[in-house]
């Protein structure tokens, strides 16, 4: 048999590499014509621009449900907060140990024991601690005010008691933030979940030990958070709780409400919280209010929107759903990521969660 390229009437290939002709019948195939390898070039860079694009369009486009290497505690009516790299995950119905949460290393750790049972409340990180105040303690719908601080040292793993709480300022379900220092706390009810829920801002010196009463908010709530977004504290969820009337869940409050610490006024916000819902989470940064989970008369389980004020144009917007409603709880913002953990799965008192979910958010 003779060689392709020999003189012969044998088939021979063709450019494209797949049909025979005879060779006095062979078709000449002029190959398309190319482009450039520079247009290839950029053709393959914005090949790879797109795909990162994409790529980083998806990351933290939904929230992503962390699996932990050992388990947490469930808990809710509790709260999570992060003092010096760490999240702590603390108090909560019943009598609940303290446990951290590592994000480098992903595992929860079992630290002290409570000092006594303590819930409702929003725990602040200060001076390198976690301080409780405004919490209750007791059983439903007589909850009772606890009158002093709680003040757990993660360095040597030790809760102490704090300062007293003046008996007439005494509440639970309040807002707590800090700025500078001085710790504030507003709002809150004063006789568990049966009646009793106030306006009241109060002012404590950290350097003095000095309790100052401050000008009312505009309305009385309690079952939310409170966050500093710049210099201004925004009150944003809760309801007015009030059993004796029946209407626990229902009474919830839809205006936002904020203190500028400038000019020492209070104000409210032009547009209301789309999801009106109590037992709700904040994060505040420089301009934005985030509003997270919750619970209402509306629906059986717990909220699970996210929803977002910007402070300078007072609009809403909407981040992704939680992957688990719940409500009773605290978030973290930490290194462009939002953290939930804990918290109850339906309104009411359960049941208690124990998973943790994040979302990356600037």
């Amino acid at each position: 048999m003779k060689k392709c390229g020999q003189e012969s009437n044998l088939r021979a290939l063709n450019p494209t590499g797949n049909v025979f002709y005879p060779r006095d019948k062979m078709i000449t195939f002029r190959p398309k014509p190319q482009p450039p390898l520079l247009m290839k070039t950029a053709l393959f860079v914005l090949f790879l621009l797109l795909s990162y694009t994409v790529s980083a369009q998806d990351v933290g486009a939904n929230w992503i449900k962390l699996e932990a290497a050992n388990e947490a505690v469930p808990r809710h009516e509790n709260s999570l907060v992060e003092c010096d790299g760490k999240f702590y995950a603390l108090g909560g119905r019943g009598n609940r140990p303290i446990e951290a949460y590592d994000p480098a290393t992903n595992t929860w750790t079992v630290l002290a024991d409570s000092p006594m049972e303590f819930h409702h409340f929003q725990a602040i990180s200060f001076d390198h601690e976690i301080y409780v105040i405004g919490a209750f303690t007791g059983g439903y719908p007589h909850e009772t005010p606890i009158p002093h601080f709680l003040i757990f040292n993660p360095e040597n793993n030790t809760w102490r008691e704090g300062p007293e709480i003046p008996e007439n300022r005494r509440r639970g379900s309040a807002g707590v933030f800090s700025r500078g220092d001085k710790i504030y706390m507003v709002c809150g009810i004063i006789d568990g979940h049966w009646n009793g829920f106030v306006s009241w801002f109060d002012e404590y010196d950290t350097k003095t030990g000095a309790w100052k009463i401050l000008p009312d908010a505009p309305r009385p709530r309690d079952h939310f958070s409170a966050s500093m977004v710049g210099d201004r504290a925004y009150l944003a969820g809760g309801r007015t709780s009030h059993a004796e009337i029946g209407k626990v869940l229902e009474l919830t409050i839809p205006e936002v409400d904020y203190f500028d610490f400038d000019s020492h006024t209070w104000s409210t916000v032009k547009t209301e919280l789309p999801t009106p819902r109590a037992g709700t989470s904040t994060i505040g940064t420089d301009r934005h209010l985030l509003v997270i989970n919750g619970e209402s008369g509306t629906q059986e389980p717990s909220h699970s929107e996210v929803e977002v004020l910007d402070t300078m144009d007072e609009t809403w917007s909407r981040l992704p759903d939680l992957n688990q409603g719940r409500h009773g709880t605290g978030v973290v913002h930490y290194k462009g990521k939002v953290y939930v953990a804990a918290g109850s799965a339906n309104r009411g008192g359960g049941p208690e969660l124990n998973d943790m979910e994040c979302l990356e958010w600037e």
